[in-house]
């Protein structure tokens, strides 16, 4: 993987803090219908913060986590990185903040991993939750190479989920956002994905991942991880689909999931992103505005945009208003 790192639209914080306006906008709307939320918004679904602070959802928080854990690593190596995921996951898991509908999946992750196991058996194997991706941004935001890019993202997945394709989605939702802030086009990720995908179908990180294979109960290495890109390529392969046909502006989640799970959160957030680029405030009203998991599909598809975009695609007026503001800006800062 190559890329230059392009630092002069503060891409990664218009990155972090459109994962937190996408999060805040979707908050309200997660478990309410399409009709509801026309109701409730208008045709255009949400498109104001709405609060002093607006606030997120255990998608932002979570975010800041794995954010946080990467910039205090003293090098980026499992060794280093994994202590400091588990003691921010466990920090954030008895916070009192914690009060957002988190979900069981990290939660019951979270109190193996209080008991001090290996993350390989505190992890829940057959979870492939969106909870994997949606707090994946900040590895995007690094500049590193391909095999650490894909190594941290599947690591801060697996501590929870242990699933392949949560794992293989992560990846490719870090991959996501480092291609944008490297100067790839929204139009241009399906494209790239699936072919990143492809070219990862057979690769097993044992440095990153140890046993999880055998604990899994599969035959190979390969054949654990062959899983997941296969159900993301199949994913891709619906997103690429619906964008060869025209908008009906209707629900996303038809056409490529619903978004509880870690690949389909992946496809519906870029639908919504490549279909509205030229609005990103757009994109993540779209995100919002679905049957499914609307808070994790709004802020992944903020993420994307903002990585494009940089700062100038969001509200001048939001960047004081939404929840966790300070945190979003000091990372932010560091790593434009």
């Amino acid at each position: 993987m190559a890329a230059v790192i392009s630092t002069s639209a503060l891409r990664a914080s218009g990155s972090l803090f459109g994962l937190a306006y996408g999060d805040a906008l979707g908050k309200p709307t997660e478990f309410l219908t399409v009709a509801e939320i026309e109701r409730r918004y208008g045709p255009t679904g949400p498109r104001e913060l709405v609060g002093e602070p607006a606030l997120v959802t255990d998608d932002t928080q979570m975010a800041l986590a794995v954010g946080w854990a990467l910039h205090e690593a003293p090098s980026l190596t499992p060794q280093a990185v994994e202590p400091l995921l588990r003691q921010r996951f466990l920090a954030w898991a008895i916070s009192p903040d914690n009060n957002r509908a988190p979900g069981m999946t990290c939660l019951r992750a979270c109190a193996e991993l209080r008991r001090g196991l290996p993350w390989q058996e505190a992890t829940v194997i057959g979870s492939k939750g969106c909870g994997a991706n949606m707090r994946v941004t900040p590895v995007g935001l690094l500049d590193v190479d391909g095999d650490t890019l894909a190594g941290l993202a599947q690591l801060q997945a697996g501590l929870t989920h242990g699933h392949p394709t949560g794992l293989a989605a992560s990846e490719l939702t870090a991959y996501a956002v480092f291609a944008l802030r490297g100067g790839a086009t929204l139009s241009d990720l399906p494209r790239v994905l699936t072919g990143r995908a492809r070219s990862q179908r057979g690769v097993y990180r044992e440095q990153w991942l140890g046993d999880l294979w055998q604990r899994a109960g599969a035959g190979t290495p390969e054949e654990f991880i062959a899983r997941g890109w296969d159900e993301c390529l199949d994913a891709l392969g619906r997103l690429t689909a619906a964008l060869e046909q025209p908008d009906d502006g209707g629900d996303p989640c038809r056409v490529t999931g619903e978004g509880w799970v870690a690949e389909e959160a992946l496809a519906t957030a870029l639908l919504c992103a490549v279909r509205h680029a030229d609005d990103p405030v757009a994109v993540l009203a779209r995100g919002a505005t679905t049957a499914g998991d609307s808070d994790s599909i709004a802020a992944l598809a903020g993420a994307f945009v903002g990585a494009a975009a940089g700062m100038a695609a969001w509200p001048h007026g939001w960047v004081d208003r939404i929840e966790y503001a300070d945190q979003l800006a000091t990372l932010g800062a560091a790593w434009d």
